[in-house]
């Protein structure tokens, strides 16, 4: 049988458990009964719970992923709640008998707090939101920093490390954007991934995009909720940047909003000399891969392409702003010239 090019986690539909069920399972396990509300996600399926005893988020994890590797992602949630309990992030709460994750036929099952909020994906997007999005991460990199786990360095596609991998999936891309991202490609397998590979490691979050970070309407630039820790990994430090830069990038002047986003992060978590440097081509090798596993996925469930395809004109147009990536790292090496407070 042939390996899927997109790995397992990837290629599988979300499970499909009828609510009732799930309010069965949250009935035994946890006390809860109220409606259950369904919630969009790329290989999970996730409710949350209107209950009695307040708002909560049920997940039930893709039957493909690992146990080891739901297990990774919940220690790091109650790590992350012990050594930064200031930071918005999901509590774990754990079933009537202590266990934080209830195995079941169809995946793992958790209950998490419901956290309240607009996604950033829904407002304007700002010098002082950046500030507050590169804080947030800084210091939730900073804290992962000391999180470590057996199953944290695994194999996954968004992952920006493995960006060379994307190769296959790249038929799906439109005529006109192939030949530019499988030329970048082959710049960051002969170029990139060379330099990558000497800058700090550890546990990053993977995925902070818009869609995954909550504010309070009224002030915006306080952020309310940390979402998704689906994609962490053991990956280069930087990365996570990446990621969050990914999704900043002005038309008009890319680096209007990087700048105090990397500022923010380099205060709360110190960047060497070198991860300024490659950040822009890794911020790159970001809008190539979403636009690539989305372009893959959509084809492969057009039921679910909307979603899929949430952050691909975002990405697309980021990509036609960056053309100048020296220029980049340069003034990404002034605004963090200044010594960290």
């Amino acid at each position: 049988m042939t390996q899927d090019p997109a790995g397992s986690l990837l290629s599988l539909p979300p499970p499909c458990l009828p609510a009732q069920a799930l309010a069965r399972l949250a009935a035994a396990h946890w006390g809860l009964e109220g409606a259950l509300h369904p919630l969009t996600s790329e290989r999970d399926q996730n409710h949350r719970i209107d209950s009695a005893q307040g708002q909560f988020t049920l997940k039930l994890a893709n039957p493909a992923e690992p146990g080891p590797l739901t297990e990774f992602q919940t220690l790091a949630l109650l790590h992350v709640a012990r050594k930064a309990p200031d930071l918005p992030t999901p509590r774990v709460i754990p079933a009537r008998d202590g266990r934080p994750v209830i195995s079941t036929p169809d995946g793992a099952l958790r209950l998490l707090t419901w956290l309240a909020g607009t996604p950033l994906a829904h407002l304007p997007r700002t010098s002082a939101l950046a500030t507050a999005i590169g804080a947030a991460l800084g210091q939730l990199d900073a804290t992962l920093a000391s999180f470590h786990h057996l199953a944290a360095d695994h194999h996954l596609l968004w992952d920006i490390r493995n960006a060379s991998d994307l190769a296959p999936l790249a038929d799906a891309l439109p005529d006109a954007l192939r030949p530019r991202i499988t030329g970048f490609l082959d710049h960051f397998r002969a170029t990139t991934a060379p330099a990558l590979a000497r800058l700090p490691r550890q546990v990053i979050h993977g995925d902070f995009n818009p869609h995954n970070l909550l504010a309070d309407a009224a002030d915006p630039a306080r952020l309310t909720g940390i979402l998704d820790f689906g994609d962490m990994t053991l990956s280069y430090r930087v990365c996570d940047l990446a990621v969050a830069a990914s999704y900043l990038i002005e038309p008009s002047d890319p680096a209007a909003l990087v700048l105090p986003l990397a500022r923010a992060y380099h205060r709360a978590n110190p960047l060497t000399e070198s991860e300024l440097r490659l950040l822009p081509d890794l911020i790159t090798a970001r809008l190539a891969t979403t636009l690539t596993i989305s372009a893959w996925r959509a084809a492969r469930y057009p039921d679910n392409a909307a979603y899929i395809l949430r952050n691909a004109p975002t990405s697309r147009a980021g990509l036609d702003a960056l053309t100048n990536p020296a220029a980049l790292a340069d003034a990404l090496l002034k605004a963090c010239e200044r010594p960290c407070p």
